[in-house]
């Protein structure tokens, strides 16, 4: 991601990171944020691969109305995390705009309309270095302590494959073998198909990166400005070990922990749903129904309360003393 030099050193001086190392000393830094979704606010808000790659490209497209910095960001099937630099109130209304336009795709792609209406945006002050470092690697780990089968640097639907990575290894990402810069090389693509590629009235830069049907996310992600934050690969490690859910928790975050993997829950839904009430449609259900429906799954399987009320589509505050 390109930086003016201006603006780097504003982030450098705001994230400290022209502060010398000192060993237990926490530097205090300004303009840093953790944004995400509730994740019992909705059963689902992507679909699919399709929904994955849309919503990546979504980040790109999203982007250049906004005087704001991607550190990191974790796309989920029921929630999203973003760790942006940047004023407050504009991050702010990143998160809510691409918040918006998912909930547009949601509608024209699947004809779920006002899906992420009143789904709550949560954020977080990051005031020193060393939870910045915390909350980086906590948003990456997402998937893999959701119970999805990745490793957290390598899930595809989040900023962990773009940190502290070199071309000319056999273990490469495709999109750095070749490229000794460490970036994509250009693809030769018309402006009409991008745009509908990234279904985006909005004409694109014509040497936007690609991979795929993916723009590479290094292009919104500044990436090279969290390896300066880690300064080294074996502190990124460090930190990837020591993140908890907890940690995250205690400071206003949420994110459930999930017994089950959330696919597989997802299917034993449909099938209990269909064994009780005759159909795999949630929305065909009443709230009695669907409180039947989470004892029921409580009952059988060993996940949490949040999970279960979350794909009843059921509201927690009001469900968990009922399961």
């Amino acid at each position: 991601m390109e930086i003016s030099q201006e603006l780097l050193r504003q982030i450098v001086s705001d994230l400290g990171l022209d502060v010398p190392f000192a060993k237990n000393q926490r530097i205090q830094i300004k303009n840093c944020w953790h944004f995400s979704t509730d994740g019992n606010a909705v059963d689902v808000m992507f679909y699919d691969t399709q929904d994955f790659i849309d919503g990546m490209n979504r980040i790109y497209v999203t982007l250049p109305g906004y005087k704001v910095i991607i550190l990191a960001f974790s796309l989920m099937d029921t929630h999203i995390h973003f760790v942006l630099y940047g004023e407050f109130d504009e991050c702010n209304r990143f998160m809510h705009d691409y918040v918006r336009r998912t909930s547009c795709h949601i509608a024209f792609r699947h004809g779920d309309n006002n899906k992420m209406d009143g789904v709550p945006i949560n954020f977080q002050v990051i005031d020193t270095d060393f939870y910045l470092k915390v909350v980086i690697c906590y948003t990456i780990k997402n998937a893999p302590v959701g119970g999805i089968p990745y490793n957290a640097i390598d899930y595809p639907w989040s900023s962990g494959p773009l940190y502290f990575r070199r071309a000319g290894n056999w273990c490469s990402p495709a999109w750095l073998i070749g490229n000794p810069d460490g970036k994509p090389q250009k693809t030769e693509i018309g402006v009409r198909q991008l745009k509908k590629l990234l279904k985006s009235h909005v004409r694109p830069e014509s040497s936007v990166r690609m991979m795929g049907p993916l723009v590479f996310p290094g292009t919104y992600v500044a990436y090279e400005i969290v390896e300066k934050i880690y300064k080294t690969c074996k502190s990124f490690h460090f930190f990837l070990c020591i993140s908890r859910e907890e940690d995250v928790d205690s400071r206003g975050g949420t994110i459930s922990h999930l017994s089950i993997p959330m696919q597989e829950m997802r299917q034993h839904k449909k099938e209990v749903c269909k064994e009780l009430f005759g159909t795999t449609e949630i929305k065909k259900l009443d709230t009695r129904q669907r409180i039947h429906l989470a004892r029921t799954l409580w009952a059988r399987f060993n996940s949490s309360k949040k999970q279960i009320i979350r794909l009843c589509g059921l509201v927690y505050e009001e469900a968990k003393d009922l399961i």
